[in-house]
């Protein structure tokens, strides 16, 4: 089994981003960052077991939780603190994974980066990609292409009048409160948060994987990114939903069909292009 090393990043805000590494058995020169979604975290699911195929196949995995996840350090199996939950937004999360790059640059000089985007950290991720040249390739799992998307347009009369909505989480039974800033960043910000203008701009060797019973975000999305920029390829996982046939918890010792499908595609872009 491979070694794996957590780390703690802090911030200006005082706020904690949480992390791990695991590494190669062997030196590599291979380093994917991965980037988890909205109500993630880098202990959800299968997670650890995908980073430990990424180490067998010679790549380090670096994941981590953003500062605003909700997921604490000492209860890192699922998102708790809905204070910060609530504040969370995308410009934060550019913001933390600056940080998280400026450390993998630091522990790994000679590594190239992959980014592995899931969800809205797949929007992340293609925001990411077009202003770091530090990327050298870019991976999206089932990625958005609007934050909008993740809440619905006759939300937002009462969200600005009553500075906070709720959002379902359909795994836990509760709901989730989202402040207005989050509704806000997205408006002032639209410019800078634009994932399809990003999507289109973007030059880093991109992989597009996303599934075809993926009621989360259709399969058109990834469609349309490779039309928006036709040098991505595009892997489609027929049958899988939006977390690849993962859940949480994840008590299996192997990877779900679908996830190891992703994983594979994923593990040869990198070695291959």
């Amino acid at each position: 089994m491979a070694q794996t090393e957590t780390f703690t990043i802090t911030h200006s805000c005082n706020k904690i981003i949480n992390g791990d590494i695991t590494y190669t058995a062997q030196p590599s020169t291979r380093l994917a960052i991965f980037v988890h979604g909205f109500k993630g975290f880098k202990d959800w699911g299968a997670h650890y077991l995908v980073a430990h195929y990424f180490a067998r196949h010679q790549i380090n995995y670096l994941k981590f939780n953003f500062s605003h996840s909700g997921v604490s350090k000492h209860n890192p199996a699922d998102v708790t603190d809905m204070e910060l939950f609530a504040a969370n937004t995308p410009s934060k999360e550019l913001f933390d994974l600056e940080l998280v790059i400026d450390f993998a640059v630091k522990k790994f000089p000679t590594c190239a980066i992959t980014l592995i985007g899931h969800s809205r950290g797949g929007g992340i991720s293609i925001l990411k990609s077009i202003n770091d040249n530090r990327i050298t390739k870019l991976i999206t799992w089932a990625a958005i292409d609007s934050f909008s998307s993740l809440w619905k347009k006759e939300q937002e009369a009462d969200w600005e009048i009553n500075k906070q909505i709720e959002v379902y989480n359909a795994r836990t039974k509760e709901y989730m409160p989202l402040n207005v800033e989050l509704l806000y960043d997205v408006q002032k910000n639209a410019e800078k948060l634009n994932i399809l203008q990003a999507a289109k701009n973007t030059d880093t060797p991109w992989l597009i994987v996303h599934g075809t019973d993926d009621i989360n975000v259709n399969i058109s999305v990834a469609q349309n990114f490779v039309s928006l920029n036709p040098k991505a390829k595009i892997v489609k996982i027929d049958g899988a939903n939006h977390v690849f046939g993962a859940s949480h918890p994840y008590i299996q010792n192997n990877l779900p069909p679908h996830l190891l499908k992703a994983c594979q595609e994923s593990v040869y872009f990198i070695n291959n292009n």
